[in-house]
């Protein structure tokens, strides 16, 4: 099938008003399928083009699988969807070495972490020890197995889903793990109208199976290295730092906001820039992001966990957000 849809591919440069271009492309080619969400969608975009992953909170059929597989088919990627229960093992998804009795070798059989995009659902269901062993690929983009380091191929990018109602049989991610998510995000129940265009769009066709990729993975590499040089002006990375700082002074934390969760916030807010065909960010930039790329960072005090408030976290960000200065814009011509 041929298609239709302008489909953006590597250049050799590329800047910030492309960017913004196949941002929009892929938003627009994922609203085909998804009804709403379109800040959730937005914020995927950024976490892509930052080589940032997600962590994705709600009840069951709200969209989060379909959000994957649409984001995925959008740029014509890789995609491995891993059911996460407690018999699942570390080499379910890395792999195995297994010998092979006609060539008398052993050789690679790679596991579904071998993809650029790795839906992990209901990664609380699977055992710490299988959790960690998505440590590693997350922020070194790498698998080491039998002592050999296999690479793996970018974009890489995992969006794992968990149900934050049914805690029977689960086990909590440790901090470790939550931090090297760029966001977690709530998908939220659609409004009547959403809902309503949902049961129409969904009445006599799968509009997924039809949707085309309006993107390549070599132009997401690009974009991911090209966005790094957003500019960063010293008064924004006060700013940044300023809000980090004052989480780790706030009663109710045990753990604030550290130095990996400050880059996470400014490669963000790099990103989002982008996404605006700026090539400067701006302290707006921080505080919109500031909650789904901090909160869930923090570490609360027994007392604080005790009252099983699940958004005290984003409050807190959110306070701490008011009492921090915001730096006066630059003009720019």
């Amino acid at each position: 099938m041929t298609n239709t849809n302008t489909t953006l591919r590597e250049s050799s440069t590329m800047s910030v008003n492309t960017i913004q271009q196949l941002a929009d492309q892929i938003r627009r080619n994922v609203s085909q399928v998804i009804v709403g969400k379109e800040q959730i969608v937005d914020q995927l975009i950024i976490a892509l083009i930052t080589s940032g992953h997600v962590l994705l909170e709600d009840v069951p059929g709200t969209g989060k699988t379909l959000l994957a597989k649409s984001l995925a088919r959008s740029i014509d990627c890789g995609f491995k969807r891993v059911q996460f229960t407690p018999d699942l093992l570390p080499s379910d998804l890395s792999g195995i070495n297994f010998y092979n009795q006609k060539s008398g070798e052993f050789e690679f059989r790679p596991g579904p972490l071998f993809t650029n995009l790795l839906l992990a659902d209901e990664i609380n269901r699977a055992t710490p020890r299988t959790q960690s062993s998505l440590l590693e690929c997350m922020e070194e983009r790498q698998v080491s197995i039998d002592g050999t380091t296999h690479v793996l191929q970018p974009p890489f990018m995992v969006i794992a889903t968990q149900n934050p109602i049914e805690q029977q049989g689960t086990f909590p991610l440790p901090e470790a793990q939550l931090d090297r998510f760029l966001f977690k995000l709530n998908m939220g129940y659609p409004t009547t109208e959403e809902s309503i265009s949902i049961l129409s769009r969904f009445k006599e066709s799968k509009p997924l199976e039809s949707l085309l990729p309006v993107a390549d993975p070599s132009a997401i590499a690009e974009a991911q290295r090209e966005v790094v040089k957003i500019t960063v002006s010293e008064d924004v990375l006060r700013y940044i730092v300023e809000i980090a700082e004052r989480t780790r002074k706030q009663e109710e934390v045990a753990t604030g906001v550290s130095p990996r969760g400050m880059q996470a916030l400014m490669g963000a807010s790099q990103a989002r820039a982008a996404l605006s065909g700026r090539g400067y960010v701006t302290p707006d930039d921080v505080k919109q992001l500031a909650v789904p790329a901090l909160a869930h960072r923090l570490v609360l005090k027994s007392s604080a966990r005790a009252r099983g408030d699940r958004g005290a976290a984003e409050r807190l960000i959110e306070r701490v957000l008011s009492s921090v200065e915001v730096p006066a814009e630059p003009l720019r011509s």
